[in-house]
């Protein structure tokens, strides 16, 4: 079979002769198969040495082999933002790149293999070397099998289309001598070098193409399609084959615009007149598009959003429905155009194309749409207009959601390659941070410095490649001012910026004062001085690396304000002015909010809440919440939750008081100071008080993608329970303290799980320490096994009270830490909620705790979707008797993983137990109405 293949290879390289170009060219002749999925493929390529150095090698790009198996760096990748799709999905929805054969100009097979760790790309050994200046054509024949498109977006569909972008063998790029070699991660940032293409495409004849290739010749019958494209210097280019196009075309003077965004309230003359408009304020903006044809589609938008308001369903969206598709419309086709435009590394120099992106999107809305607010039309709502978030603009957003990871201290230098980011850092944070450097940039320097240089880069992209140090170079030779400090600090570092007030002084004319910098970063900050929220006078200050003393006329003013208009990306800027009325200059009034708000930088803020809890013992319990946790985290935060029980008719509750201190140079990146209590019922018309101060040390890896956890905890807690009928108390279980020392390190994929948990507990009645091992694994056969290793033992223990011992089924939780709703019950339905915890056996026993030591393995697999075998064995050691072999298994039914769980006893230790008595009662229960439990399974992935 190979070589019948080898030989129709060899004949297709006579019906391609090599001809010259002055740049790499791609000639293709394809074939989809659409029964199949698959694409056959016959390629040329002319590849031209365009370094100074002598190749013996070649890479190429070939990322449609990325989705072959569960080992690439793709898989790797969706492993570790936790998408189960490609991992649980079937062979025929992968993809591959099969039966290639490589051969050169002199008809000679090429050896070639596919790189470690790296499946998608391939390395070609030459015969000869090839020399700086000259060129060589090598021929290709290859099987595309497609992926389905439920991964990223790209591949077949289930309604007979395809969207095909990087799937064609390409060479990698060339820069400075050496080949980019950037695995499919599914970030769009292929680093293809450019080529002129020549495609010949064979469909069937009852489907449709949109590329932005130019269509030079169309021949169809009924059976079949053959399309001739060609492009100039495409790095990438993009094929949507459709039964029946979704593409419209708009064309004006400036480009040519394919596009399907989807937006039914839009009609074709509001598009088209959003389009023009769009098009030509890019072209005056950023620069002539040397390609004549662009396509938007509805894929690209999906897989980049404009994250926001905007992506509520239409029917309560507060904006436009005109706003809404020029949003849209604006960010796809600004990423498409510098995509295609720019011959930069879209790996290492993402921070770029981010930068352009949002800068210009912000000067879009400023020209545009100046008075729009983040909100919309909610803003002139007089219900909500105390809600600061109803009064910010539309362009401040972009400051909030740099500042949401910035607070948590998870930013990263936006200068940072592509692939090291947080996914939120990537798609969100990282991408509006750039664009507000850009901004900020373009303000301090005025008189459209930026704006210039911006065009001049855009130009010199047309011809040559680029990197990060000619953008750096254009901006500087332009700058009447030295901006070092903008590449050194705000692009390729995280330090934060912080600049506050000292020693404030006012006479009846004039005002003096110390701008103190509080983080030692100098960048430039500006000073406003404000009458009733108008702009007085804006100073901007430089070089304030230390103290710097200000004397200024007051000139009317009624507040001296830094960074007013939130110009600089400056970490906190409630520090920032300063009230020339009154005796407390920094004096913040009171502001009540309902719900939830962003920062107000100039009011205390108390949010406030009604809350809806339940346990058996107190019943419904309605509350309200105050506390001062905004949007963005705060060093100190409050949070009281009074309630009342109506089935107690009592007052119950809990508060805490937290203080964060983030490092930001250090693994220990986070220590958290904490006070809290509760008061609530634990047994019928018994109540409990814990109050519990603590300090908790969180660690993190130097790679921020890591999703491994680790921390120390260090708390006391301090419990009191009130004397009850219902349950047995003794003077040590009814007031006691327990000092507890944890310590976890934990790191969470799809395809694999370790954890490691210690716990030590010293009171006056005992002490005890306990270790706790979690593993799991996603096998090929996507097979999920679960194992869960607990040992425990007491080191001294003064009490006959099992109340502190080890629990096999049910903790006693004398520490009050898990959710238990019935946590006394010993029969009935609330007896059987479950928890993950010590033994954490899901059967009864007769033997239910130990007082001296207990060792127990779990372990579970999936056999269907989410219904899985379980397997418990352990044994039991108490004073007085030998240890006792226990065990149990059942079936799991996994409905919502942590969140609400079944477990059905077969076998265990007390028999068969589905022939024993009130078999429903036997069966276990995990479930929660704690919403952050539930809301985690969805955000992981971006943090």
């Amino acid at each position: 079979m190979l070589t019948l293949f080898r030989i129709t290879f060899v004949f297709l390289f006579v019906l391609f002769p090599s001809s010259l170009w002055c740049q790499h060219q791609s000639k293709l002749v394809v074939e989809l198969i659409d029964s199949k999925k698959t694409l056959t493929v016959q390629q040329e390529i002319t590849f031209y040495n365009t370094s100074t150095e002598n190749l013996g090698k070649i890479i190429l790009n070939d990322w449609n082999h990325a989705f072959s198996d569960k080992n690439t760096p793709l898989a790797k990748r969706f492993s570790d933002e936790f998408v189960r799709s490609f991992h649980l999905s079937k062979p025929h929805e992968k993809g591959s790149t099969q039966s290639l054969v490589i051969i050169d100009e002199n008809r000679a097979f090429l050896d070639w293999c596919r790189m470690d760790a790296q499946a998608d790309l391939i390395e070609v050994t030459l015969r000869q070397k090839l020399a700086p200046g000259e060129k060589i054509t090598f021929h290709l024949v290859y099987y595309l099998k497609l992926p389905k498109d439920k991964f990223i977006r790209y591949g077949y569909n289930e309604n007979g289309s395809y969207c095909l972008k990087d799937c064609f063998i390409t060479p990698a790029r060339l820069f400075d001598g050496k080949f980019t070699q950037y695995s499919q991660l599914n970030s769009d940032d292929s680093a293809n070098a450019p080529c002129s293409i020549d495609l010949t495409l064979k469909v069937p004849g009852n489907l449709a193409i949109t590329t932005d290739l130019i269509q030079q010749n169309l021949q169809a019958s009924d059976a079949f399609k053959n399309y001739h494209f060609t492009g100039n210097q495409n790095s990438q280019f993009s094929l949507y084959i459709e039964p029946t196009t979704t593409f419209e075309k708009y064309k004006n003077d400036v480009i040519e615009v394919n596009t399907n965004l989807r937006d039914s309230r839009v009609d074709a003359y509001q598009k088209a007149i959003a389009i023009d408009k769009i098009t030509r304020f890019v072209q005056q903006n950023i620069g002539n598009a040397s390609k004549s044809k662009i396509v938007i589609s509805q894929i690209d938008y999906e897989r980049n959003p404009f994250y926001g308001l905007n992506q509520l369903p239409a029917f309560i969206s507060p904006f436009p429905d005109s706003f809404l598709y020029e949003i849209k419309f604006l960010k796809t086709y600004l990423h498409q155009f510098l995509k295609q435009e720019l011959q930069l590394d879209p790996r290492k120099d993402n921070w770029i194309y981010d930068a352009l992106q949002v800068y210009t999107m912000m000067n879009y809305i400023d020209e545009y749409y100046p008075e729009m607010k983040m909100m919309g039309n909610l803003s002139k709502l007089k219900l909500v207009k105390g809600f600061n978030l109803m009064q910010i603009d539309f362009n401040e957003q972009y400051s909030y959601f740099y500042m949401l990871m910035a607070r948590k201290n998870l930013d990263q230098p936006i200068g940072d390659p592509k692939n090291t980011l947080l996914k939120f850092n990537e798609q969100i944070a990282g991408k509006y941070r750039a664009g507000l450097s850009l901004k900020y940039l373009d303000n301090y320097l005025e008189n459209d410095i930026v704006q210039n240089s911006i065009k001049s880069f855009f130009q010199l992209n047309q011809r040559q490649l680029t990197d990060r140090t000619d953008f750096e170079t254009i901006l500087k030779e332009n700058s009447p001012k030295k901006i070092d400090w903008f590449f050194s600090t705000i692009i390729n570092s995280r330090k934060i910026i912080d600049y506050t007030f000292k020693d404030f002084k006012k006479t009846k004319d004039s005002v003096t004062f110390v701008v103190h910098n509080k983080t030692g970063v100098s960048v430039p900050i500006p000073l406003y001085g404000i009458q009733k929220k108008q702009v007085v006078f804006k100073k901007w200050l430089d070089n304030i690396e230390t103290d710097t003393t200000i004397t200024l006329s007051r000139n009317q003013v009624d507040r001296i304000v830094l960074n007013y208009q939130n110009e600089v990306p400056e970490y906190n800027l409630r520090n920032n002015w300063k009230s020339l009325k009154g005796f407390f200059p920094n004096n913040r009034p009171f502001k009540f909010n309902f719900l939830k708000d962003i920062e107000d930088p100039y009011h205390n803020q108390v949010l406030y809440v009604p809350t809806l809890e339940y346990n058996l013992y107190n019943g419904l319990m309605p509350g309200m919440r105050f506390h001062n946790k905004t949007f963005l985290d705060k060093p100190i935060l409050f949070d009281v939750n009074p309630a009342y029980s109506f089935l107690t008719q009592n007052m119950i509750g809990n508060f805490s008081v937290i203080v964060n201190d983030y490092k930001r140079n250090s693994r220990l990146f986070h220590v958290r100071y904490s006070f809290s209590g509760q008061f609530f019922d634990y047994a019928p018309n018994a109540g409990y008080m814990k109050l519990n101060p603590m300090i908790q040390f969180r660690i993190r890896e130097n790679d921020y993608r890591d999703n491994r956890k680790e921390a120390f905890i260090v708390r006391q807690v301090i419990v009191h329970r009130e004397q009850t009928p219902y349950v047995e108390l003794t003077e040590e279980n009814s007031n006691y303290s327990v000092f507890n020392l944890k310590y976890f390190n934990i790191k969470t994929e799809v395809q694999n799980h370790y954890g490691l948990k210690t716990d030590l507990q010293i009171a006056n009645s005992f002490g005890k320490v306990a270790i706790e091992l979690e593993y799991r694994n996603l096998f090929e056969n996507n097979r999920l096994l679960q194992l869960r290793l607990f040992a425990g033992s007491f080191m001294y223990r003064k009490t006959n009270s099992n109340f502190f011992s080890f629990a096999l089924d049910r903790p006693t939780d004398y520490l009050f830490d898990y959710p238990l709703y019935g946590r006394s019950e010993k029969t009935g339905f609330f007896s059987q909620q479950y928890i993950i915890a010590e033994g954490a056996f899901k059967s009864k026993l007769s033997t239910p705790f130990a007082n001296q030591w207990m060792t127990t393995l779990n372990a579970n697999m999936n056999v269907w979707n989410w219904i899985e075998v379980y397997g418990d064995l352990g044994w039991v050691k108490n004073e007085g008797t030998q240890p006792q072999f226990v065990y149990d298994s059942g079936i799991r039914l996994n409905l919502v993983t942590d969140y609400f769980e079944v477990y059905l006893p077969v076998q265990s230790s007390n028999g068969w137990e589905i022939s024993k008595p009130a078999y429903p009662e036997r069966i276990r229960v995990m479930f929660t109405f704690t919403p952050e439990i539930l809301v985690g399974l969805f955000t992981r992935k971006w943090f």
